[in-house]
């Protein structure tokens, strides 16, 4: 069969050349004889002296790397901002004509509020002179504050003193006074000043309320804010409370009083047991002691809540109990009236009826 195949296929078929031989051009390795091991005194001279030896050099490691990089950056940082302190002079720049006296300062302003949307704002505390919204010079967007010119000085202490926190699309706005020209010791955020604690740090360290910041609120730390706030947020949930107790109807009023009085009883009974188990361990007595102060704190806010809602429930029985006197009081005076006028009617007839007779 394969005589009838093309020549192109028959070639695929075909076996190849054999492989060429050429003679070694070495000896074998097992014919081989090895260099002479010799000593290395003949080269003793080529070596340095040990005093001309200079000292090992320490490489540097990836921490001291990062440490070197942030401290070298962090001091070019500080030379820049002294630079800027320098330079920065807000009474020499041309840009700025306004009066110190008279401007406001303005901040946290929406990026989409026009200069007519502050215009018709600002201006029911006094005629503006001029608006300034101050912008990006690269990207020629808004920054988010801006400086208004009153006509009058007085103009601007009112809205200095009212328009703290006024609300312009969605967003509350902080006003202040400007204190660049104002203040001698004054500093810009980005020169390392400001005020406000908007950016101090951690979500627990900043303000997260709206409006001007004294600096004497700037001198709190933030472990007291955090208990303010937690003790504002107590109280907030025993007025709750109490406003859903007053809704309610008194006998299920008195049904939670027996339900706290049994709960309380357990709690007691469980105190008692704890008190038994003295030997364990240090860290499970803490738990136990923390656990009882929470207790604790729980009947004491039960017990205030009790006296709260058994002086609302006297001061709703007395209400209801004047109500009721006034009501028959006024029942009463009006019976007295019909009498009265019924008596003077037969009193008119009789009179009438003798004086006909007569």
């Amino acid at each position: 069969m394969t005589q009838y195949l093309p020549p192109n296929l028959l070639a695929l078929f075909a076996p190849r050349d054999p492989i060429p031989f050429f003679s070694p051009l070495d000896q074998l390795p097992e014919l081989k004889k090895p260099w002479p091991y010799t000593g290395v005194s003949q080269y003793l001279h080529l070596f340095e002296d040990p005093s001309e030896t200079p000292a090992p050099t320490k490489g540097e490691t990836k921490e001291e790397r990062i440490i070197r990089k942030r401290q070298s950056r962090e001091e070019r940082q500080r030379k820049d901002l002294e630079d800027a302190l320098k330079q920065w002079d807000p009474n020499k720049d041309p840009k700025i004509l306004s009066d110190p006296f008279k401007t406001l300062f303005v901040g946290r302003i929406n990026f989409d509020t026009s200069d007519s949307k502050l215009r018709r704002e600002f201006e029911q505390y006094g005629p503006i002179k001029r608006i300034v919204v101050v912008t990006d010079t690269e990207k020629s967007k808004p920054r988010g504050y801006a400086f208004i010119e009153y006509e009058h000085e007085r103009d601007m202490h009112a809205a200095y003193k009212y328009g703290d926190g006024k609300k312009i699309d969605g967003k509350r706005v902080v006003v202040d006074i400007e204190r660049g020209r104002t203040v001698k010791t004054w500093k810009p955020r980005k020169l390392g000043g400001g005020l406000g604690g908007t950016r101090r740090g951690a979500p627990h360290e900043n303000i997260k309320y709206s409006g001007r910041v004294d600096e004497r609120d700037m001198e709190r730390s933030g472990s007291e804010r955090g208990d303010k706030d937690k003790d504002r947020d107590r109280d907030r949930e025993r007025r709750a409370e109490r406003s859903r107790d007053k809704d309610r109807d008194p006998h299920s009023r008195e049904r939670d009083r027996e339900r706290d009085r049994e709960r309380d009883k357990k709690h007691k009974r469980s105190r008692s047991r704890e008190r038994d188990h003295k030997d364990r361990s240090r860290s499970r007595d803490r738990d136990d002691k923390k656990d009882r102060d929470r207790k604790d704190d729980r009947k004491d806010d039960r017990k205030d809540d009790r006296k709260d809602d058994r002086k609302d429930d006297r001061k709703d029985d007395r209400k209801d109990k004047e109500s009721k006197e006034s009501r028959s009081s006024k029942k009463d005076k009006d019976k007295d009236k019909e009498r009265r006028e019924k008596r003077n009617k037969d009193r008119d007839m009789d009179n009438s009826v003798d004086g006909m007779e007569v």
